[in-house]
């Protein structure tokens, strides 16, 4: 979270990245040829690897992520059991249905992340027909394998805990927005076909993601609705809308205000450097809130923690091997290939974490198989690194 990509400041030029493919740097040219740009977008996978190792490559604060987890969980269920009336007094005041200080630490959460995606790669969609061939691709891993299987190993691993299950489900249907940069740049896949997937997601998840809940939770699951006869889909939107809505909203207008003002290397550099921490912190922050509201829950259903880490495992460790294994016997490279498979492995459960406080409430078990998984898929994904970069070498993947 905290983790620049290298990718997007090697360029030194003010107007670097706005939008389109890389200029030609000898003699100052700035017409692009449609082989510059295919080399840009990296889709057939030939490159001279400069990758540090995977863990080298990440900031001291996401090389120590999930210490911090555990730590900011540890510190939440201590406050939550041993300091009197803590839940009482966090759950105080309503924005959207969430407490005032975990609202506030959802959209702190969500901000950082949303103003690394570079939203102004959406155009190329509309050049090159093999980036719609991939998006395509994309949209069947993202949008209808991985929250149907997700779906499936929630009801294989959790059939008697609703509760449970039905926060992983969620879980399955936010498609990852934000450290899916941080894998595909360490593993050395393709950072500008990367960039284009998030600005995709991103969009999409505004408008599918509470229908692809609904459907999941009620329709396949047949799960009833929430406590106090609540709107699952109009309570899943209005979520979606106010704490992916308004963050998306205001860093698509830092990007093209501060990016044209700032350029590409000051925005990585300066802006994008001093804000990142923050979603770390409010990450954080939202766990010890959430922790501390449901302490008790924790410490007494540490068999229920286990279980949901379980699929979570599971998932990872399939969707991942079974996307790369399925691009490279299509024929395609490796830099496209490994982008394809850590979008389809990854989840934001910064999102899904909104989502469900919001319908289900901070103490719910919904909220605490939410909050669970990104203690689980960091050191998973930054193993997945080493794997992926392991096979390349052994398949000679180009």
């Amino acid at each position: 979270m905290d983790t620049i990509e290298r990718g997007v400041t090697d360029d030194l030029r003010a107007d670097a990245g706005l939008g389109r493919s890389r200029d030609d740097l000898e003699g100052g040219k700035t017409e692009t040829s449609m082989e510059s740009r295919e080399a840009d977008l990296n889709l057939n996978g030939d490159a001279q690897d400069t990758r540090p190792p995977p863990f080298k490559g990440l900031s001291w604060l996401d090389r120590l992520l999930v210490l911090w987890i555990l730590l900011s969980m540890g510190l939440g269920i201590i406050l939550g059991n041993l300091v009197p009336g803590t839940g009482e007094a966090l759950q105080r005041g309503q924005f959207v249905g969430v407490s005032v200080p975990i609202a506030v630490g959802l959209l702190v959460m969500m901000y950082p992340i949303l103003c690394k995606v570079r939203f102004e790669t959406l155009h190329l969609l509309l050049k090159r027909k093999e980036l719609w061939v991939q998006i395509g691709i994309s949209f069947v891993l993202n949008w209808i394998i991985a929250p149907l299987f997700m779906t499936a190993l929630a009801w294989a691993f959790l059939p008697d805990r609703r509760e449970l299950r039905d926060g992983l489900i969620f879980v399955g249907v936010a498609r990852c927005i934000a450290m899916v940069l941080i894998w595909t740049d360490l593993a050395g896949g393709d950072s500008d076909f990367c960039a284009v997937l998030v600005a995709f997601n991103s969009i999409l998840q505004i408008v599918l993601f509470a229908p692809m809940a609904v459907f999941y939770v009620h329709v396949v699951s047949r799960d009833p609705a929430p406590v106090h006869n609540k709107d699952l889909y109009s309570d899943s939107a209005t979520s979606v809308a106010v704490f992916l809505g308004i963050p998306l909203g205001a860093a698509i207008i830092t990007r093209l205000v501060l990016r044209r003002l700032l350029g590409e290397h000051k925005y990585q550099h300066k802006f994008i450097r001093y804000i990142a921490p923050f979603s770390l912190l409010g990450l954080l922050y939202t766990i010890i809130v959430l922790f501390a509201s449901q302490g008790l829950h924790v410490v007494e259903q540490i068999t229920s923690v286990l279980r949901v880490c379980a699929p979570l495992l599971v998932y990872f460790l399939v969707i991942f091997p079974f996307t790369a294994w399925m691009m490279w016997r299509a024929g395609f490279g490796y830099k496209v290939s490994c982008t394809q498979s850590f979008t389809a492995a990854s989840n934001n459960f910064e999102l899904a974490i909104a989502v469900v406080v919001s319908v289900y409430g901070a103490g719910s078990q919904e909220a605490l198989a939410a909050t669970v998984g990104p203690l689980i898929e960091v050191p998973v994904l930054v193993g997945l690194v080493y794997v992926i970069r392991f096979v390349q070498k052994r398949w000679g993947w180009k």
